[in-house]
């Protein structure tokens, strides 16, 4: 299973960024966010001590679900 950093970064780099593209921008900006994570507490407690935007968990939980339907 390839770690939720790696299935993240498929959102990156839109023109006209939506908001799951600014979550994988600003996790591939973030030297410290967990990279090799595929534990969904792991990630989350993270994003709540680090969210880069108001609806950052809210965005996370939906990208995860897609991760957890495809890995």
């Amino acid at each position: 299973m390839r770690s939720f950093y790696l299935f993240l970064m498929t959102y990156r780099g839109k023109i006209k960024p939506d908001e799951e593209s600014l979550l994988a921008d600003w996790a591939f900006q973030d030297h410290n966010f967990p990279k090799q994570a595929t534990n969904y507490d792991e990630i989350s407690n993270y994003l709540e001590w680090n969210s880069p935007f108001p609806n950052a968990l809210n965005v996370f939980d939906a990208i995860w679900e897609t991760y957890q339907t495809t890995e």
